[in-house]
């Protein structure tokens, strides 16, 4: 993606100096000079600063490569970038933003240093997004002209910038800065001086979360970083992110944090000190959580810890036609998904009528599959009369994997696993879509544990990959490797997990989205910056508040209230605004209202 190019208005801070000039400095100049600023580049290391140009040089060529950029455009943007190694070359700059290592000291003698050489009207920013604007103004001899601007790494590509303010920074400083973001094309987010802003202290949590949850040894780094892509539509997994942004950075990010907060899940997973200290740093060590195949490569490599392609699974059992319990939209989608990979499917409901609806529910979402290109008439036709409605439980009496989709209670569900014990035959594997009930607890309910396991689906079914398989300590190996077979035939991507709360991705999910709540309850930034700072930021397809409202805030509310009875983490307790919210009867897109407002049907 290119920045935008010279805007044809008068230009908000016409000079920046950018001090620091690794990867992040780099970017952050590249945007400056394409957006038409004059862009003074320091860096202490001559190499750096020549790696900055050549840096430049190499992405103004792509551009130009694919027609964004003319070459007379490139000659003029690489003439508005120069580099010096003395903080002196600052001394004609509007605005100077430092992007220095994460140390207070180290930032904290560039700002004495600036101080000496810059005009008493120029702007000073630091690009920390760990260490304390307010501190760092404190020291500075102009704290009003101080701020923090973040911006997200790659700089050219990422939209969202964050402009920090501490109690002592003018709004006229603000106000210059928050124009130029707009004018260099980005979205500024205003936000207040805490550790990690919005973006960077929801998203280190999480990350946090899922070193704790590889430390543990719950899940396989594989199978933790594809649950939450294909969970949640993220564009890296959270151990791949930890690599790239520096596991060394992140620890740094969390502690700064914790210092703060006191909160259990700011409090760095041992491993990341682990792998800090070992030198483990991730990509630009070329090992991390993962191998690369070079320091600075992207490219992962194979080594003691990844697991073998196309592994044979072996004792699982043969599963010729499946029965999906339940008449709501994740049963008919379960149902839908099978009969399309060729499974003749029972699709039985409390009455004969709910499982006719059902079957209704699927002709039209193959219908519409149809209308789509994705396949035939023939084909959907073929996939509708695999499946046979059922108004009694009993029509599962010959199925060889009995799945039950039915409501998220754990009593209907144990007497659902009582009649599925009695009525289906033996050697059939039964199977509960729970997001968040214990496995176990369903499977105590019948006479053969050994044959009962999760099969977590994604809503909408048909369309999301990720199926988590729950083994519980009773399940048998036979019982999971049948079921890893049967997702690799209906073409769904398994991730083996234990049997405990939220299980990966609500594990990992729904922590982050209380911590969103918790920064409007706490009145830091609202709903829109935040959504905004998530998508802008973190490359999430859907802002917390967005998705919570889509969800549904009493069922994000008794998630909640599972992971903190499981875990006992007093972060992990719902926000209170979330509760108020459910007892108001404000839950989300369904009723109209949650977070938002939302048009009547």
């Amino acid at each position: 993606m290119d920045a935008p190019l010279s805007p044809a208005s008068p230009a908000t801070l016409p000079t920046v100096a950018v001090v620091g000039l690794g990867t992040m400095g780099t970017g952050i100049a590249e945007v400056l000079a394409r957006a038409g600023r004059e862009v003074i580049g320091i860096d202490i290391s001559e190499a750096a600063a020549a790696q900055a140009v050549a840096a430049l040089e190499a992405s103004t060529a792509r551009a130009v490569r694919r027609e964004r950029l003319t070459e007379d455009e490139r000659r003029d943007v690489l003439a508005r970038f120069r580099t010096f190694t003395d903080l002196q070359a600052a001394a004609d700059a509007d605005l100077v933003i430092e992007v220095a290592p994460e140390s207070y000291e180290i930032k904290q003698q560039i700002f004495r240093d600036l101080d000496a050489v810059v005009r008493p009207e120029t702007i000073l920013a630091t690009g920390t997004n760990a260490l304390s604007v307010t501190r760092l103004a404190a020291d500075s001899a102009r704290p009003e002209r101080v701020l923090g601007l973040h911006f997200f790494n790659p700089a050219p590509a990422m939209k969202l910038v964050e402009v920090v303010s501490s109690v002592l920074t003018a709004p006229t400083a603000v106000a210059a800065v928050t124009d130029l973001a707009i004018e260099l094309g980005k979205e500024p987010v205003a936000v207040g001086d805490r550790p990690g802003f919005v973006a960077d202290g929801l998203l280190f949590g999480y990350l946090n979360q899922a070193a704790a949850m590889y430390e543990a040894k719950y899940a396989s780094r594989e199978d933790i970083d594809a649950a939450m892509k294909l969970g949640c539509g993220l564009p890296m997994g959270p151990l791949a992110l930890l690599d790239l942004i520096g596991i060394d950075t992140a620890r740094t990010v969390l502690d700064a944090m914790y210092t703060e907060s006191h909160d259990r899940l700011h409090a760095p997973a041992p491993v990341l000190k682990q792998l800090s200290e070992a030198g483990l740093t991730g990509r630009k060590s070329g090992r991390g959580f993962y191998t690369y195949a070079e320091p600075g490569s992207s490219e992962v490599v194979r080594d003691a810890l990844t697991p073998l392609a196309g592994e044979v699974v072996e004792g699982a059992r043969t599963i010729r036609s499946v029965g999906v319990a339940g008449s709501g939209t994740m049963a008919s989608g379960i149902a839908e998904v099978f009969a399309k990979a060729g499974y003749d499917v029972v699709l039985a409901a409390r009455s004969e009528e709910k499982a006719e609806k059902a079957k209704s529910r699927i002709g039209k979402s193959l219908s519409r599959s149809v209308d789509k290109g994705r396949m035939t008439a023939e084909a959907a036709a073929q996939t509708l009369d695999r499946i046979t409605p059922a108004g009694s439980y009993d029509a599962f009496s010959d199925v060889d994997l009995a799945l039950e989709a039915v409501a998220e209670n754990l009593e209907i569900k144990q007497e659902l696993f009582g009649t599925l014990d009695k009525v289906c035959k033996p050697g059939a594997v039964l199977a509960t879509t729970t997001s968040s009930l214990p496995v176990v607890a369903c499977a105590r309910a019948t006479s053969r544990p050994q044959d009962v396991i999760g099969m977590h689906f994604f809503n909408p079914a048909p369309a999301m990959k990720l199926v988590e398989v729950v083994r519980t300590v009773l399940t048998g190996d036979d019982v999971h490797a049948t079921v890893r077979e049967v997702c690799t035939k209906i073409r769904k991507h398994p991730v083996d997990c234990g049997d405990r709360a939220g299980f990966i991705v609500n594990a990992l999910l729904f922590p982050y989205l209380n911590n969103a709540i918790k920064m409007v309850q706490e009145h830091y930034a609202t709903l829109d910056d935040i959504d905004a700072a998530m998508r802008l930021g973190g490359g999430y397809p859907m802002g917390p508040f967005e998705l919570l409202d889509v969800v549904g805030l009493d069922v994000s509310l008794a998630i909640e209230k599972v992971l903190h009875r499981e875990f006992r983490d007093p972060g992990l307790a719902p926000a209170p605004l979330l509760e108020h919210l459910v007892a108001a009867g404000c839950l989300g897109r369904k009723t109209g209202r949650g977070f938002r407002e939302y048009a009547r049907r």
